[in-house]
């Protein structure tokens, strides 16, 4: 689906986006909070397969969050990068989301993570090859056909590489972008995860990544460990703060593109909501402060 087709389908809301603020994660832990308007959220993020029931308390709760919030909502079972047909189901189940709750933006990862009616609840690495490139375009082409928006497609966090693959992961996802008009999410910490694991120079893996194309950021927090031959290894464990290298990339990226949607991801060891929003606030002041550079 090209750029041009996804227009007219569009929800006004996912035709608006989210907005050029810092949002978070949304988890039990910090609803309260979330609900009283605590914290000054630009956006909210929710997982989308933790809101596929036919009904209940679960599909009320986002109602009410997505009278309150924008909704930027990630996918993490579609397993773009398997071998088999998209999950005819699982795209119905993530249409009624869409089409319920109008979200300003859908995202999902490159990787897969089921296989021969398997689900492996992880995001498996996938080579970067001319066979896994057609692919990854058919399987986002069918996703943003589904779904009537634009799918936004992260980067992943690694710690293997496929020996056959004969593409740069930043090339292969521009590529991708451009043969299906989707987008793209940054994940910071996700570029230095793999960076560090792979020996990759992360400052040229963002100075080439294609900043235009970008939707939405993630900052996340990692573990730190080391490699059965005593080299440095990262963990996207989402369960620490942001580290401050990742600071730093954000505010270099955020230099060069301007502000853009920023969520901050805790998904383990989930912190008091005042140390998340904190964390919050500090994107902010970061999106804050070079928007008030980019005026004339």
């Amino acid at each position: 689906m090209t750029a041009a087709a996804l227009q007219s389908p569009l929800p006004p809301a996912a035709r608006r986006g989210l907005p050029p603020s810092a949002g978070l994660g949304l988890h039990r832990e910090h609803l309260d909070e979330v609900l009283a308007g605590a914290g000054q959220l630009g956006f909210i993020e929710i997982h989308a397969e933790n809101f596929m029931s036919a009904g209940g308390p679960n599909l009320a709760l986002l109602d009410t969050l997505a009278n309150q919030y924008p909704i930027s909502l990630h996918g993490v079972a579609l397993s773009l990068g398997g071998e088999a047909e998209l999950d005819r189901a699982h795209l119905q189940r993530l249409r009624r989301i869409i089409d319920r709750v109008a979200p300003a933006s859908f995202s999902e990862h490159l990787a897969w993570s089921s296989h021969d009616g398997i689900y492996f609840n992880d995001l498996l690495p996938i080579a970067y090859d001319a066979a896994t490139l057609w692919r990854v375009a058919d399987h986002v082409d069918a996703a943003q056909s589904a779904l009537g928006m634009r799918l936004l497609l992260e980067n992943p966090s690694t710690y293997v590489t496929h020996a056959s693959s004969t593409w740069d992961e930043v090339d292969f996802l521009a590529e991708i972008a451009r043969r299906t008009g989707c987008g793209l999410l940054l994940d910071i910490n996700n570029a230095l995860v793999s960076s560090v694991n792979h020996d990759w120079n992360v400052d040229d893996y963002l100075q080439r990544f294609p900043l235009g194309l970008v939707g939405e950021i993630h900052l996340a927090g990692h573990a730190e460990a080391t490699d059965a031959a005593g080299q440095p290894l990262l963990i996207d464990s989402h369960g620490a703060a942001i580290a401050e290298l990742v600071w730093s990339l954000y505010a270099d990226v955020i230099a060069r593109a301007g502000p853009l949607p920023t969520l901050i991801e805790r998904d383990n060891d989930i912190p008091p909501f005042a140390a998340a929003a904190a964390e919050v606030a500090r994107a902010a002041a970061i999106l804050s402060r070079h928007a008030r550079e980019a005026r004339p």
